[in-house]
């Protein structure tokens, strides 16, 4: 089984999530997205292929979510 995991190793939640993958004797690929982010392209597939909309993926602790308003319903996907 190939499995890939988009990783930050500061994250607890990432960090057990991977313990759990490796406790299932997988050994994933690992990215870590903060190094190496994923394009948009990208996002859009793996997105889709979760079957959940945009902000379902969207961390919403923090700075960024807040300072850049992206609780706002309004926006579309590409916003």
């Amino acid at each position: 089984m190939d499995v890939i995991i988009y990783h930050n190793p500061q994250c607890g939640t990432s960090r057990n999530t991977l313990g759990l993958i490796r406790n299932a004797g997988i050994e994933p690929h690992i990215i870590e997205y903060l190094k190496t982010p994923p394009a948009r392209l990208l996002l859009r597939q793996l997105i889709a292929r979760m079957g959940v909309a945009v902000p379902d993926v969207i961390r919403e602790k923090g700075r960024p979510y807040h300072e850049l308003g992206l609780g706002d319903q309004s926006l579309s996907d590409d916003q």
